[in-house]
């Protein structure tokens, strides 16, 4: 673990607003800053033997924090470093990474130094930390591919833990990360995720359609890593999915809801409900899952129960605090003036409206503190 390097910096009754992507979300009784992995963990250990709440903030980029503000601990996550641990033609690039980086500046640097694995991850906002807890995925990618270890803090048994890829439990935006809770918040704080990335100039084969469509190759080839890259965030910019300032469709935690994965039998029933809602000729999309159920598009679901992109509640006064976003409708965005209430109020509808139509309930992506949907 890096060494601590100052004393961490302390703000009393600190808006948490302005640390998320959503930028929503009342005071914390106190906000901790770290930079070191040592900090990191003397910070937890002092908010659980005080017995008090914990939230552990990287770039905020997948929460949203009740408008009530949070009674306790912001513990926010700024370790800096990146170590190359070892790096040859024979066994790829083995690079061991702080929480607290930014992930598309690290991704940044696997195109630069030829590091294969993440390039169709590019634009993703947030942090390392956060990447092994939501197995981020993008363009048939998911860090569970690269992931090689995630070290931890495990606040039960107070001790640092380090698990291997297959102990991670890595499913579709899930694992054990984020499955086990403890005092209210989750069990392991991650400190570092070592990646195990290959070596060379072409990325891995591109997995996903739209993107080969973007490149105008197939579904299977290979391209220049930077090329890669570009045509990742050239997709992101057209949903708005990379942070910018003065765009507001960026003002979200990306996409809201997961793509459901249903049953055969699920999906049969839904694919049947939308041809009689929608005609003969029209059906849902359908992707395999490798446990044998069916993955579907959330998007095409809101889409087709009415919500479409820039979709506001209706009866609200102008300018609008929340909608949809112009660009995809799976992301729900801040327009400037949101509170937490307008998101979620905003993404209960849609919910609700997608379940009365289609009989399928849409899970919420991001975690929500201090609230539900």
């Amino acid at each position: 673990m890096s060494q601590p390097t100052h004393t961490p910096s302390v703000a009393e009754n600190a808006r948490i607003a302005p640390l998320t992507t959503m930028r929503v979300g009342g005071p914390a009784d106190r906000i901790v800053t770290v930079d070191s992995t040592y900090d990191l963990v003397d910070a937890v250990r002092e908010v659980d033997d005080a017995d008090e709440p914990l939230l552990v903030l990287g770039g905020g980029s997948n929460v949203v924090v009740t408008d009530d503000g949070f009674p306790g601990t912001v513990i926010l996550v700024r370790t800096p470093e990146v170590r190359v641990e070892s790096a040859d033609l024979c066994s790829g690039a083995t690079v061991r990474v702080e929480a607290g980086v930014i992930w598309d500046d690290f991704v940044t640097r696997a195109v630069e130094e030829g590091w294969v694995g993440i390039e169709a991850l590019s634009g993703i906002p947030g942090s390392v930390g956060a990447t092994p807890i939501q197995n981020v995925g993008a363009y048939g990618q998911e860090v569970a591919q690269t992931v090689a270890q995630v070290r931890v803090w495990d606040r039960r048994d107070e001790q640092v833990r380090t698990f291997s890829t297959l102990d991670c439990g890595f499913t579709y935006r899930h694992s054990i990360f984020k499955g086990t809770e403890f005092r209210g918040g989750g069990r392991y704080v991650v400190l570092e995720v070592v990646y195990q990335l290959g070596i060379g100039d072409l990325s891995t084969p591109i997995g996903y359609a739209d993107l080969a469509s973007e490149l105008g190759v197939a579904v299977g080839d290979r391209v220049p890593l930077a090329v890669a890259r570009a045509a990742v965030l050239a997709q992101r910019n057209q949903r708005g999915m990379v942070l910018d300032e003065d765009d507001r469709d960026t003002w979200s935690c990306g996409s809201f809801f997961t793509n459901p994965i249903l049953s055969v039998g699920e999906f049969d029933e839904l694919a049947a409900r939308a041809q009689r809602l929608l005609g003969d000729e029209v059906s849902p999309p359908r992707f395999a899952d490798p446990h044998g159920n069916v993955k579907t598009s959330a998007a095409w679901l809101i889409e087709r129960a009415g919500f479409g992109k820039g979709y506001a509640l209706p009866g609200r006064p102008e300018p609008v605090a929340a909608s949809l976003s112009t660009k995809h409708t799976l992301a729900v965005t801040n327009r400037g003036s949101a509170t937490a209430a307008d998101i979620l109020e905003l993404a209960r509808h849609v919910r609700d409206g997608v379940e009365a139509r289609f009989g399928v309930r849409l899970v919420n992506e991001p975690v929500l503190v201090g609230t539900e949907l």
